[in-house]
This record gives C-alpha cells, sequence and structure tokens, in this order.
C-alpha cells in the first residue's frame, strides 16, 4: 500500500471509529437512516473518490477506492458509501452531474424501457427509502442503457436483508429516466455491485478475523488462553488464509478495473473476486462463531454485524454459483489456447 492509500486508510479508520457506534448501529437497524455518519462521509468527498477534480470529487482510481470499501466493510457501516461509490462513477462516466442527495444502485436483471419510461418493481434496492435516485441496468430495444430513476417518483415499499440494512421495493409506473447507452457487453451496475461487495467482503473477513485472535488470546479456559489449544489455532490458520485470499482477489479486480474497464480482463477479475471472497466469507463466518461460541451472537458484541453482512453480501449482485457460469462461459469463449495464459497473467 503506497503512502497516499495509506492516509485514506487511516482517515476511513478514524471517522467509522469517531462515528459509527452501538447507538447508530441500533437505530440505522430499527430503519433510521444515521444521517450524521452519511454527512461526514460526503464532506470527507469519501462518495466522491472515483469522480473527478472538476465534477467535485478526488479523481482517484478503483484501488484507491478498495482502501475505502474495505474500511466501510470491516466497520459493516450501515450507509449506502459502496452503491454511492459505483452509481457516482457512472454518472461522471457517462457525461452527466451527479444529482443531489443519496444515489444507490439496483440489483436486478435489466428492465424493459420504453419513451413513456419505466414500468414494473424494481426489488430489493439497497437504500431505496432514503435514496434520491437509483440507478438502473435497462433495455431499450436491443440496446443496454443506464437509467436514473427518482425515488420520489417511485412507490416505495420496505424491506430490509438479513444484515438489517434496507433494501426496499420500488414501484414504477411509466416512470420517466435520464438515461443513456452504455458500449460493454455486460449489465455494468451487476458488474460494479459484484465489485464493491467483494471490497466489503475481504474488508469484513479481515476485521472477524481480528476479532477472533483478539478474542482467542483473551478468553481463558482450562487455566490458559483458548488460543493456545491446537485446534483453534488450525481454525484461525484457516481463516488467515481465506482473508488473504480474499484480499488479493478483491485488489486485483480494481486494480484490473483501473486498467481495463468492465469488459474482458476486467470483467473476468470482477467474477473471481465474486467469486473467492464469497466463498471465503461463508469459511469466515463458520469459523468466527465456532471460535466465539454463544458470545459472538450477543447483540452488544460487534462480530454479527459483520457476519450477518457478510451473509447478505455474498448473495447480492450474484452468487458464487452465477458468476461461476459466468467465468466458465468467459474461459470456453476464450479457448484452450488461452487458459494458460489467462490463469497467470
Amino acid at each position: 500500500m503506497n503512502e497516499e492509500r495509506a492516509m485514506i486508510a487511516e482517515t476511513c479508520d478514524r471517522l467509522f471509529a469517531e462515528h459509527l457506534d452501538a447507538d447508530v448501529f441500533r437505530a440505522a437497524e430499527a430503519g433510521d437512516f444515521p444521517q450524521g455518519l452519511w454527512d461526514v462521509i460526503t464532506e470527507n468527498g469519501l462518495d466522491r473518490i472515483l469522480v473527478s477534480e472538476e465534477k467535485g470529487g478526488s479523481g482517484l482510481g478503483w484501488e484507491d477506492a478498495e482502501v475505502v470499501l474495505r474500511a466501510a466493510g470491516a466497520h459493516a457501516a450501515p450507509v449506502p458509501l459502496a452503491e454511492a461509490i459505483a452509481a457516482g462513477w457512472m454518472f461522471a462516466g457517462g457525461g452527466h452531474d451527479i444529482p443531489a442527495g443519496v444515489p444507490t444502485i439496483a440489483d436486478a436483471p435489466p428492465v424493459a424501457m420504453t419513451e413513456a419510461g419505466i414500468t414494473g418493481e424494481l426489488e430489493r434496492v439497497p437504500w431505496g427509502r432514503s435514496a434520491t435516485h437509483v440507478l438502473v441496468d435497462a433495455m431499450r430495444g436491443d440496446a443496454l442503457h443506464l437509467a436514473a430513476v427518482a425515488t420520489s417518483d417511485t412507490r416505495v415499499t420496505a424491506d430490509r436483508n438479513i444484515g438489517r440494512d434496507p433494501r426496499d421495493a420500488l414501484t414504477c409506473d411509466k416512470t420517466s429516466v435520464t438515461a443513456w447507452e452504455v458500449s460493454i457487453g455486460t449489465p455494468p451496475l451487476r458488474t460494479l455491485g459484484a465489485l464493491v461487495r467483494s471490497c466489503q467482503m475481504a474488508g469484513a473477513i479481515s476485521a472477524a478475523l481480528d476479532l477472533c485472535v483478539t478474542y482467542a488470546n483473551e478468553r481463558v479456559q482450562f487455566g490458559r488462553p483458548i488460543g493456545r489449544f491446537q485446534a483453534i489455532q488450525q481454525q484461525l490458520a484457516v481463516m488467515a488464509g481465506e482473508a488473504a485470499a480474499a484480499g488479493v482477489a478483491a485488489r486485483k479486480a480494481c486494480r484490473a478495473v483501473d486498467r481495463f474497464g468492465l469488459d474482458g480482463a476486467g470483467l473476468s477479475a470482477i467474477a473471481a473476486a465474486k467469486i473467492r471472497t464469497g466463498e471465503a466469507a461463508g469459511k469466515t463466518a463458520s469459523i468466527a462463531h465456532q471460535v466465539h461460541g454463544a458470545i459472538g451472537f450477543t447483540d452488544e458484541y460487534r462480530l454479527h454485524h459483520l457476519t450477518r453482512r457478510l451473509w447478505a453480501w455474498r448473495s447480492e449482485f450474484g452468487a458464487e454459483g452465477a458468476w461461476s457460469e459466468m467465468l466458465g462461459s468467459m474461459i470456453i469463449t476464450r479457448g484452450a489456447d488461452n487458459l494458460w495464459p489467462d490463469l497467470t497473467g
């Protein structure tokens, strides 16, 4: 990590440590938007880290954004920061100003769009009730578009995921949109969503590992810390390996997107990252609760904030099965002669 990314990481950790406590979690998971935390995030420009300086952002790349997303995951931040970073990048990339308020992205297959707008239900939109605009993958004829929907023009039905973060349904009835055509072959929001969730999972996995190591060194059983028992050490070693693999996969995907965009090598790296971090999330959550025992489920303890979101993020924007199918299709299309160079490149 270079000096600039180290400073970003330090800033994020300090910000979340100072503004995200048990009361904020409790209120957010009861349905109240943590406006104070969000204000601090936007005042520091974390939501616009990928937007050019001319448009009010920082003009940095995905490798820098990965640091922010990992920190948000490590703190299980109950705000749509990942969605705002992705939406801001797509608005700016399309040559559009980012609307004021809270932007988010839809986790859904492309919807049909006509001259009259969009009709139908957008399911499980992250923070749909609090967002001012939601970006949606849309099809007009055979052309793939991005469509920006003002949530004030929709009917919101509140829901939430297992992490207790809002995942609301937005009903559109010939809702007018601002839309622009995109030139890549796969729905960009599903791909971007997989990328940001991979980074968040890498951060949450690393934080869960830290909690387990600390607990294993403090919890005494039969006269010694449980971390001195070989069975616990073996579990922590497995968990450390999963954390390292997840972190490398997420960082490599961000680096690939900086170089290649969302197609080709960028898309295959994102697919690999979502598969690997998803697998690591399942193993990590299981081991973390085995190491902690019952205390891991108590309301006051931090572990369940991480593991509940790991379970949720693993299934959002495509689980391992969907991305494995995508990656396999890409490998078959490129042919056997490219398999070894792709694996080692």
